[in-house]
């Protein structure tokens, strides 16, 4: 019988973490560009313009392209952050043991918390009053969109760490 394949397990995690952050980072922002795009009719500038004025404040709507670059460029900073996290955070609280999806809707609602409660409110970003509707639609996106790759390849990969 072979034997199961080896994993070079902090090159291995490094990959997997990356190929999380960025499917986790792609589909949270190509939600957001739907959404946006169906709710306001505004050219997707605004959106990321609208994410870097967490850093520049109202300036980043006067800044073009440049402040647009910003903004997807700190998007997937936090993606980043997000996914080292929830690597970090996974083997140590036995997350594996809870059923995969539990563990997306759980991680999800917790990333939006800390963003839309703390991060959010304390950026430059421009303060607006979001319907139910909304709140539920970005929970839902968070879940599927962050919670669930990240809990699916995080499973993956220490299930195959356990086995070797």
């Amino acid at each position: 019988m072979p034997k199961p394949l080896q994993i070079s397990s902090t090159n291995e995690l490094y990959k997997t973490i990356i190929i999380a952050w960025l499917i986790a980072g792609t589909l949270d922002i190509s939600s957001a560009i739907v959404s946006f795009s169906i709710n306001t009719g505004q050219n997707i500038l605004g959106l990321f313009q609208y994410i870097a004025s967490g850093v520049f404040g109202s300036s980043a709507f006067n800044g073009g392209v440049p402040m647009a670059l910003a903004g997807l460029l700190f998007h997937y900073l936090f993606a980043l952050i997000w996914t080292i996290f929830f690597f970090i955070i996974f083997p140590k609280i036995k997350l594996q043991s809870l059923n995969k999806f539990l563990v997306a809707f759980l991680y999800g609602m917790f990333v939006w918390v800390i963003m839309n409660l703390i991060v959010v409110r304390l950026s430059r970003t421009p303060k607006f009053h979001a319907s139910t509707g909304h709140i539920i639609a970005n929970m839902l996106y968070l879940i599927f969109f962050i919670g669930t790759p990240l809990s699916l390849l995080a499973n993956r990969y220490y299930s195959k760490i356990k086995t070797d």
